[in-house]
């Protein structure tokens, strides 16, 4: 069977064990054997001082000394949320992860595959580099609908499907468009007609000059 290796998630494993192999934050490495009230502190000071390496070494700290804390659902999340705003979109899927799979209960559940929903949209940068992730995205935002179809954040998980459909509309035009000069008509009929069942036209979306996903997001 053949085995498919997502890139981005492994990379923030490997990010998240480098940090517990060799943290540059000495003072993180040096103290150990704390309350988790203390790691959980230090790990909601750092977030508020934007020092997310000393964010991500406290909480490993936390984790590792109380793994069945209380605080760790908060903690998990809470950097999930601030590696987001940071637009360090992998981490922020990685602690998503680890939260749903440890920690995520009821609308929580909900929750953290919304905000899922919205690291992925986010971390698309070049449509024609990232078109795997963009599809994979277009099929959790359709479980998401099914399994939650009156959810609250319905609306914006409406928005980002239509701009998904968007950048695939752009694509299949860029890539049928790039067979037209290379004269290879069959190739580029098949993108043609894939958007020819699309309820989107051209006259529906305006080129960027700048990110596609810059552009449509802002």
């Amino acid at each position: 069977m053949r085995i498919q290796l997502n890139i981005k998630k492994l990379g923030a494993v490997l990010l998240f064990i480098a940090l517990f192999a060799g943290c540059s934050n000495k003072e993180a490495i040096n103290e150990y054997d704390k309350p988790a009230l203390y790691w959980y502190d230090q790990v909601v000071e750092q977030i508020a001082s934007s020092n997310l390496d000393k964010a991500d070494n406290y909480y490993i700290s936390l984790r590792s000394e109380h793994a069945r804390s209380p605080l760790l659902p908060t903690a998990t999340m809470l950097l999930a949320q601030a590696h987001m705003e940071d637009q360090a979109y992998i981490m922020a899927d990685y602690y998503l992860d680890e939260y749903l799979k440890k920690y995520a209960k009821g609308s929580k559940i909900e929750q953290a595959k919304f905000l899922k929903i919205k690291a992925a949209f986010l971390g698309i940068k070049d449509i024609n580099k990232e078109q795997k992730l963009m599809l994979d995205t277009l099929t959790n935002v359709d479980k998401f609908v099914k399994r939650y179809p009156h959810s609250i954040y319905l609306p914006v998980v409406d928005t980002i499907k239509v701009r998904l459909h968007m950048a695939q509309y752009m694509l299949n035009e860029n890539i049928s468009s790039l067979y037209d000069r290379l004269g290879k008509e069959k190739a580029a009929k098949i993108y043609k007609e894939k958007n020819a069942h699309s309820p989107l036209n051209m006259a529906d979306i305006k080129a960027p000059k700048v990110s596609f996903f810059e552009s449509i997001f802002n």
